[in-house]
């Protein structure tokens, strides 16, 4: 990367519109720099390279047909983007790709106002976003053309097909582009995966064909004539049999499916698409990470990368040192493999992310128990309802993020029922550099106000492994939050399984003069002491103690009771948003109890009147002040002007 230059085609001052002047050959040439530029900068900075270098031809394409400062295309989740990026004037900028302060992995309307129509982060958006710019453009009289290109892993969630039926009933004039690889981050699964992937062009089909025609020609004649009625007919023929029956029946008129790496195929269908007056679905075929041998062989891998090496391909694992565990995520499936091997009752579910939610080793160990819901967040959690009525132990692994989109299942599904589901939310708190739409920053908000929720914090890997186990013994939903990094604490994993008392913390550190105590809850409690270790070498003194509340609901109301009568202040510290939070849970504790009063308070947390941006998460936690520094200077500052 240190001798790579952003190729001088790119930094063309007249693109993207140039594109639609250019030859074929020239557009070929464009679609090598653009993928040759994506390597080399993920590789450095890391990022979601297999779905970006599938969709060159595409955008190159999508240039050549539509006016994209006019017409309005919207990407759905935002993998694919990098290229969209390069050929809308951020070429130059694109080094900066996922640095703090640099352009966002994902498409962003504050970023770029004039080309990214809309902000996306999750799947299944895109067609109800490009439809609701349809409808404005009608209302406002425009005439601008409105594009939605949704993956077919985006197309396994229930909101694209809402969005379908709602579009196809309104009969507006809009184009779907369904880029098919089978492929969403790992392998799609579900029937219409199944669907989307048959091939009527098999051996059997085309020597039915064959004979059918022979014969035919052969009936004396009418027989020429009824073999090109056959052969006029044979579209809506493998039309009823192909995925076009579907969109079809929704509205759409089917187009496809045809080469996504085929640019003058795109480029003349993309154009019959423009001309029509009514919604139009193409059906494109691509290959996810194509130019690039080690991302095309291993697709799921090269989804989203930390960081490799360009020549071979190979991503560096980084290893558990002395002063840092071993990482939440394996931890999580490691314990879950382990005590189900013992219960028989203990199943796995995730959405679409087996691997990155550490259930991978469960799936290769449990297959029959384990169960991939696809991008559908809503249903795996119902799902997993209907299974704990029957006896069953759901442990449903989804990033904290994506758990956002089945709130409305939580309650009414699972907590009003109070059903025995364990929820594992992996990536909270701050992910780095994919930014806002990925940061766990809301989960102990939306979780500990639903009643019959109980909701563990673990401060580190061992803590993990144990509150796995107690939310299994326990009677109704659990809810586990940790983070994606590891801790950087010496912690020594044991097979030996402890359970919690619900609702029971754990004095961590009491200082020899008793005037500060910090509250802290989860991976942000090591942190919280090494910062006591700065304040008491700052200050000469001992006087801040550390209570790791591990409970975020119900909150250890005793032991918070006690500590709120033997000291003068009390600091509060989370990496979630404050409002609403686990030191919102505490104030309200004390306050409805008349204990608050004595008590000088400080809040801790991510915060609340703007979402954080993308970068590296250390720093971003330097940003929030939840570093170990910053938090030694918050508590300093406030011991200062609080109990001078």
């Amino acid at each position: 990367m240190s001798n790579f230059k952003i190729p001088e085609s790119l930094l063309d001052e007249n693109l993207p519109y140039s594109i639609q002047s250019m030859s074929l050959e020239q557009k070929e040439k464009l679609a090598k720099d653009i993928r040759e530029t994506i390597i080399q900068v993920c590789a450095k900075n890391g990022g979601h390279l297999a779905p970006s270098l599938g969709v060159v031809e595409l955008n190159l394409a999508l240039l050549s047909v539509f006016n994209p400062r006019r017409d309005h295309i919207v990407w759905d989740v935002g993998h694919q983007c990098y290229p969209w990026k390069l050929l809308t004037k951020r070429a130059k900028d694109f080094p900066t790709l996922r640095k703090m302060g640099g352009l966002a992995g994902f498409p962003k309307i504050k970023e770029s106002p004039e080309f990214d129509h809309f902000g996306v982060g999750h799947a299944s958006t895109s067609i109800s976003a490009c439809l609701g710019l349809a409808v404005a453009r009608d209302l406002n009289g425009g005439d601008e053309d409105c594009i939605a290109i949704i993956g077919d892993g985006a197309l396994t969630g229930g909101m694209a097909y809402e969005a379908l039926n709602q579009a196809g009933g309104m009969k507006k004039r809009m184009i779907v582009i369904l880029n098919d690889n089978e492929m969403s981050i790992s392998t799609n699964v579900g029937a219409l995966s199944q669907f989307l992937s048959r091939n009527l062009a098999n051996k059997g089909f085309l020597h039915f064909k064959e004979k059918t025609g022979d014969f035919l020609k052969r009936i004396p004649k009418i027989g020429e004539t009824l073999y090109h009625i056959a052969d006029r007919g044979e579209k809506s023929f493998k039309t009823f049999f192909t995925p076009g029956m579907i969109f079809e029946g929704l509205g759409f008129n089917y187009i496809g499916p045809i080469d996504g790496h085929n640019l003058e195929d795109l480029i003349r269908h993309l154009e019959i698409a423009k001309e029509a007056k009514k919604p139009i679905l193409l059906h494109i075929r691509t290959r996810k990470g194509l130019g690039y041998p080690p991302a095309e062989n291993n697709p799921s891998r090269f989804h989203r990368v930390p960081g490799f090496e360009p020549e071979t391909g190979l991503v560096p694992t980084p290893q558990a040192t002395a002063q840092q565990g071993p990482g939440f995520t394996k931890v999580f499936g490691a314990s879950l493999c382990e005590l189900a091997s013992k219960d028989k009752k203990i199943v796995a579910i995730c959405a679409a992310m087996p691997d990155g939610a550490g259930l991978g080793e469960f799936r290769s160990r449990f297959p029959a128990r384990f169960i991939d819901a696809g991008i559908c967040e809503e249903s795996a959690v119902t799902f997993a309802g209907g299974m704990a009525t029957q006896g069953y132990k759901p442990v449903v692994a989804i990033y904290s993020t994506f758990l956002q989109r089945a709130y409305d299942q939580l309650i009414h599904d699972i907590c009003l029922q109070n059903l025995n589901v364990v929820f594992c939310l992996d990536r909270a708190g701050l992910v780095g550099e994919d930014g806002p739409s990925h940061h766990g920053a809301f989960d102990l908000t939306y979780l500990r106000s639903i009643p019959n929720m109980k909701v563990l914090a673990p401060r580190d890997e061992q803590d993990l492994q144990d509150c796995l186990y107690t939310a299994l013994q326990i009677q109704g939903p659990v809810a586990i939050r940790y983070p994606a990094m590891p801790t950087q604490s010496n912690v020594k994993i044991t097979h030996e399984f402890t359970a919690f008392e619900v609702g029971k913390g754990e004095m961590l550190y009491t200082a020899k003069e008793k005037e500060v105590c910090i509250i802290a809850v989860g991976h942000i409690v090591h942190p919280c002491r090494e910062a006591i270790e700065i304040l008491i070498e700052n200050n000469k003194k001992d006087i801040v103690s550390l209570f790791d509340a591990r409970w975020v609901s119900p909150i250890p109301m005793e032991q918070i009771t006690e500590i709120s009568k033997e000291y003068k202040a009390l600091v509060f510290v989370e990496e979630n948003c404050k409002a609403g939070g686990f030191s919102s849970a505490c104030l309200e504790f004390l306050a409805d109890n008349d204990l608050i009063q004595n008590n000088k308070i400080l809040r801790i947390g991510l915060p609340d009147d703007d979402f954080v941006d993308h970068g590296p998460v250390t720093e971003l936690r330097k940003v929030c002040k939840l570093d170990i520094a910053g938090l030694a200077s918050q508590v300093q500052d406030f011991i200062d002007t609080k109990l001078s």
